[in-house]
């Protein structure tokens, strides 16, 4: 089992920058990809990013390539999603996840990731 904990939501104004971060526990993450999805008001849930947990390659969504950028202490064990530029489309509640898949499979797979945390809202004032 995993557990994820999602920290550093905010409002924040379009062009300006904000770091999330998922305090993640549990045993054998190095058998895991952890990753970000965000659902805004209205939408169904979307991937944005992953990152496999022993290597550290990552995979993105490309709506946000070039302007989020995932990255994963071990140290800490904590998942970052570094997000830069901000528009108000952004706005919505991000959730950190955790699957047994590897990243790219998790940005390409149609079943939803194993385990969430409880998400954090992000909203971007115009």
């Amino acid at each position: 089992q995993v557990h994820l904990v999602e920290s550093g939501g905010a409002l924040v104004q379009a062009g300006g920058s904000l770091r999330l971060s998922c305090d993640v526990s549990g045993r054998s993450l190095g058998s895991y990809a952890m990753g970000w999805f965000r659902r805004p008001p209205g939408q169904e849930r979307s991937f944005l990013s992953a990152i496999n947990w022993n290597y550290g390659t990552t995979y993105y969504a490309d709506p946000v390539q070039g302007r989020f950028t995932v990255s994963g202490d071990k140290d800490k064990n904590v998942v970052y999603l570094e997000m830069n530029n901000l528009k108000p489309e952004d706005t919505a509640v991000y959730y950190c996840i955790a699957d047994l898949a590897t990243a790219r499979a998790i940005g390409q797979m149609t079943r939803s990731p194993a385990h969430w945390g409880q998400g954090t809202q992000v909203t971007v004032s115009s």
